[in-house]
């Protein structure tokens, strides 16, 4: 399985991150050992820029969970970085190095993502580090706050490189064709058996040993690969038995065997791998530090066990002796006395006449005795009674090791069940955790699909309702608006092709996203109108103040439009979606809904108890309801299938 960017992959990201520029920053989000997510405003609504177990970087096609308290590392980059503009993103020659350009008033810095060696994201400004992630000393450059940047040194590019160069650099490792490849040409493994596959050449030839035409064929293969991603990129997910077994940005030959799953982009095709995996992830979940502890008993166990046979073991050894009370005296009484008289070496050879004696230590006054199945050491300067009591004392010696390893282990034994009755509680939340529907575009503001299939949008606030008009309200669109001060402007996509029941369902929802909701009415007006007849231009001697707009003209009103709305799941583009709309819509597009009015009573419960039914994130439900309170009128779900009799 794929464990980390290629060189290639890291290019065609950044060609896929260029549609930033001149975007703005807006959160910095990070958590874990090295998840960081920039979230970046974009003309065509919000991005997520993640750099992920600090070697994956990808625009996420979903949102991610992220943590309600910044870390001090994402405060720090906010503080420098909120609202900065993003300029122009570039692979540093062709390393797994991505800088991008970031302006504020105050300067310009740069954005820096490593994905090598640990990985890192690092702020610099004038060549100096202002922040990074991992602090860290290498043999030739240090990454720190305060020290100067260095960028690590660039290694062979083969994607600018002619083919002499290309040539003498290969001729030059004496290593095979792939492993030259994959290291000296700095290809990596998974595209230098691709190049060899390409070339026709056998990848086990030594390097050295290929002829001219094979080097050129190698070449030739490269530059082919780099064309594909750089001009014509197919990014592909790679399956076997339903597995993802790798990603590229192009079909790979490699893979000819596995199932092919063609993307819209690389970054797609990451987010989808990183949702397999840590979907495959959750049904082991493994607790490092459980794992490490677990190790730790099973030693323990081990110690403990040891002390203990060798307690017995020392307690068989001296009771032995008094089994063989005159043989035991008589040796060491023999002993004692010729060890006075004789050297070492005749004592040592008579002690080994004896049967019973295994072996003899003039040096350390020991003999060794066999009684019975038994071997004991025996001091032969002492009798039987001092050798039997210096016995029973390390067997004891053992057994009090032995009370103390069992304490520790007992002690072990309790932090494991601890940490395991916690661990089990996070799986368990994990595992019931609710995961987040495929986000899209326009969900930065409210939004329905239209009976008819047409995308409505509107503001949540000042700001958005300003840039809902400006950046989306289109020639051939409509525009709705309720019939009450603090209502949100709303934009009909198509509108002007819409049916008469689609631009009230469009009055409808105007009214339900307003103030209307919070005071508890019971129904209201709302109106529509061309977009040429809405301006930011005031009358003379009049002001518009932010988020409003002013209606020239004929307004198209719609009268007794309920407060009611329905939210329930729906598809767009294939994609299951948490929709709310007006009642009628969520009628004919779902089989599965709740009807919402406003409520007299505050329930900020009822969000969660909806999302809970609809098994997605508090978060995708609260953003689409109505402002204020709601109470659930009527449930709609499925029928439950029922085997027809025959």
């Amino acid at each position: 399985m794929k464990k980390e960017m290629s060189s290639f992959d890291v290019r065609s990201v950044v060609t896929e991150m260029a549609a930033l520029e001149n975007a703005h920053m807006d959160k910095i989000f990070q958590w874990g050992a090295g998840n960081v997510l920039f979230r970046i405003n974009t003309k065509n609504g919000k991005e997520d820029l993640f750099f992920k177990d600090k070697k994956w970087l990808f625009l996420s096609p979903d949102r991610p969970d992220t943590p309600v308290t910044p870390t001090s590392f994402a405060t720090f980059l906010r503080k420098y970085l909120t609202n900065a503009r993003i300029g122009k993103t570039r692979q540093i020659g062709f390393d797994r190095i991505v800088e991008m350009q970031v302006f504020k008033a105050e300067g310009e810095y740069l954005l820096i993502f490593e994905m090598f060696g640990g990985g890192n994201v690092l702020l610099v400004q004038d060549g100096k580090i202002v922040n990074c992630l991992t602090q860290r000393t290498f043999r030739d450059r240090t990454t720190r706050p305060g020290e100067e940047y260095v960028m690590p040194k660039e290694r062979f590019n083969p994607l600018t490189s002619d083919e002499d160069s290309f040539k003498n650099l290969f001729r030059s490792s004496d290593s095979d064709t792939v492993r030259t490849l994959a290291t000296v040409n700095n290809l990596g493994g998974q595209y230098a058996e691709e190049v060899c596959k390409r070339a026709g050449v056998d990848k086990t030839v030594p390097a050295k040993d290929a002829d001219d035409a094979s080097v050129h064929a190698l070449h030739s293969a490269v530059m082919e690969i780099a064309d594909y991603v750089m001009r014509e990129p197919h990014p592909t997910i790679f399956r076997q038995e339903g597995k993802i077994v790798d990603i590229a940005p192009m079909d790979l030959h490699i893979y000819e065997d596995c199932v092919k799953e063609p993307m819209p982009t690389i970054s797609e095709a990451i987010g989808k791998f990183m949702g397999e995996n840590e979907a495959e992830e959750q049904r082991e979940f493994v607790d490092p530090e459980i794992e490490k502890l677990k190790k730790r008993i099973e030693k323990q166990k081990e110690t403990v066990d040891a002390y203990r046979v060798e307690a017995e073991r020392l307690k068989a050894q001296a009771d032995s002796l008094y089994t063989e009370y005159q043989k035991v005296s008589e040796l060491l009484t023999v002993l004692g006395e010729q060890c006075k008289k004789l050297s070492w070496e005749k004592l040592t050879e008579g002690a080994l006449k004896i049967p019973y004696v295994s072996y003899i230590d003039p040096s350390k006054n020991i003999v060794a005795m066999k009684i019975g199945i038994l071997e004991v050491e025996l001091d032969y300067t002492k009798n039987i009674d001092t050798n039997a009591s210096e016995i029973y004392a390390r067997g004891k010696e053992q057994n009090e090791k032995a009370d103390n390893a069992q304490k520790a282990l007992d002690d072990s034994v309790a932090e494991l069940e601890k940490k395991q009755k916690g661990f089990d509680k996070k799986v368990a939340a994990e595992l019931a955790k609710a995961k987040p529907t495929k986000r899209f575009w326009f969900e930065s503001y409210k939004w329905f699909v239209s009976s008819g299939g047409r995308l409505v949008i509107a503001g949540r606030d000042t700001h958005s309702n300003d840039q809902v008009v400006k950046k989306h309200l289109k020639e051939g669109d409509v525009y709705a608006h309720a019939d009450i001060h603090g209502a949100p402007s709303v934009i009909l996509k198509d509108g002007l092709k819409a049916s008469e029941e689609e631009l009230r369902e469009a009055c409808w929802f105007a009214l339900a996203q307003s103030k209307a909701w919070m005071a508890g009415s019971a129904e209201g007006g709302a109106f529509w109108a061309y977009p040429d007849q809405v301006s930011k231009t005031p009358n003379a001697g009049e002001f518009v103040p932010r988020g409003a707009f002013i209606i020239r003209g004929k307004r198209n009103y719609e009268y007794h439009l309920p407060l009611e709305m329905g939210i329930g799941e729906v598809y767009y583009q294939n994609e299951r979606k948490i929709m709310c709309a007006p009642t009628p819509v969520m009628e004919k597009c779902s089989e599965k809904y709740y009807v919402i009015r406003p409520s007299k009573e505050k329930n900020g419960r009822m969000a969660g108890d909806i999302a809970k039914a609809f098994e997605v994130p508090e978060e995708e439900v609260s953003r689409i309801l109505p402002p204020g309170s709601v109470d659930i009128v009527r449930k709609v779900l499925p029928k439950p299938d029922t085997d027809e009799e025959e």
